[in-house]
């Protein structure tokens, strides 16, 4: 295999309020939502907006349960000037993640208070994250089910109170047979849209399959979606959905996979092999136009894998391990983070040009770096030794 370098693009570094420790990505018209913490506050939790200019403006938070005051950031939602978003933080005896749920607008955000029960308490699982969609709001996680192991689950809310929703007779109701697991949740029209995996029980041997879940209307209508070459191991961890089709990313046997369901699902081809697992993070690809644009983590640096009309182009992603990415007013950004902690960079949209027909592929940790002649996000050299292994066959 002849060793080829990484594409060529500009990545320019955001500054944020000082001790502004960005995880959470969402774009909210043409401003950049930007989720964060700073452990040395009183509220830890942060939320801010950058505008195309850069010029950021931090939103007022207002907590009042105890746990409110030291969340992270676990999802972040908007559809206009709504804003819905989830916060956790470990505590008490068990040291369960303790939720909180948020909402407001740019102009701030208020938690609203839930009794304990509500997140959380016996049968409770984990939350993956809230939903915008046109007909309201919503809450997406797991709780203990009637059948069979952990349900998947939805809260909607009900005045000041989010209730959870029956999952029983539907397919986010687990079984001996088939277990369900939900990885992440986005909106699509008045539907959610949830991306996971399945364990399968009945074969004799244990087997997970990508999957994802959608409704036509908030918790009603679900179906399930069976994500196609699944291979022998596999799940959707992250999806972003346009009015004509959703967009999943997940791992197939080890390695980064991406699906593509309008009219029926289907993994992609050629997607560039960079490794991935159960324990990969992998952000939400941004559709821009007709182009999938899906960021990744490379040893010595992040990447931007852009799929457009059935070829793909792999771009030098700025430095450190890729924890969100998410697109605005026609800029690419992504929070990674290094020895030096969380930063936000941004490159625009022009810099990813697809140039159809490539096939790539990505070595991991431990085998030979391609030698790459571009610039880091600082706009330095970057070393052969710090860079991103790419080859193609």
């Amino acid at each position: 295999m002849q060793q080829t370098p990484l594409r060529d693009a500009t990545w320019l570094a955001v500054e944020l309020p000082d001790g502004f420790n960005p995880n959470v990505l969402a774009p909210h018209g043409s401003l950049l939502l930007v989720g964060g913490r700073t452990p040395s506050q009183r509220v830890q939790p942060r939320l801010a907006t950058v505008a195309p200019d850069t010029a950021t403006s931090e939103i007022p938070l207002t907590p009042h349960s105890g746990y409110a005051f030291e969340a992270t950031w676990r999802s972040i939602a908007t559809d206009g000037p709504r804003i819905i978003a989830v916060g956790g933080a470990e505590g008490g005896a068990h040291g369960n993640v303790r939720w909180t749920a948020w909402h407001g607008s740019v102009s701030g955000l208020e938690e609203v208070p839930q009794p304990s029960g509500t997140f959380g308490g016996v049968g409770a699982g984990d939350l993956v994250g809230a939903a915008a969609t046109t007909a309201g709001p919503a809450i997406a996680g797991t709780w203990e089910g009637d059948r069979a192991g952990l349900d998947a689950a939805v809260w909607l809310p009900d005045a000041t109170r989010w209730r959870r929703q029956s999952s029983g007779r539907t397919t986010l109701e687990s079984t001996s047979e088939l277990l369900v697991g939900p990885r992440a949740v986005t909106s699509s029209g008045p539907g959610i849209v949830l991306a996971g995996s399945v364990i399968e029980l009945v074969t004799g041997d244990v087997r997970q399959r990508a999957a994802a879940w959608r409704s036509e209307r908030l918790d009603q209508g679900w179906r399930r979606i069976d994500l196609p070459d699944a291979g022998a191991r596999s799940e959707a961890a992250a999806v972003s959905c346009t009015a004509a089709r959703c967009v999943f990313a997940g791992y197939v046997d080890g390695s980064l996979a991406i699906w593509s369901a309008g009219a029926a699902p289907e993994r992609l081809a050629g997607v560039p092999e960079v490794p991935a697992d159960i324990g990969t993070t992998i952000p939400a690809p941004a559709l821009i136009d007709d182009a999938i644009v899906q960021v990744v983590s490379l040893r010595g640096g992040a990447a931007v894998l852009v799929g457009q009309g059935g070829g793909w182009a792999v771009y030098q992603g700025p430095a450190g391990t890729a924890v969100s990415a998410a697109a605005a007013d026609r800029w690419l950004y992504v929070v990674t983070e290094g020895p030096g902690g969380r930063r936000l960079w941004r490159t625009a949209i022009t810099e990813l040009q697809s140039a159809p027909g490539n096939r790539a592929e990505v070595h991991g940790e431990g085998e030979p770096a391609a030698g790459i002649g571009g610039r880091n996000a600082a706009g330095r050299p970057i070393a052969e030794d710090a860079a991103p292994s790419l080859t193609r066959t």
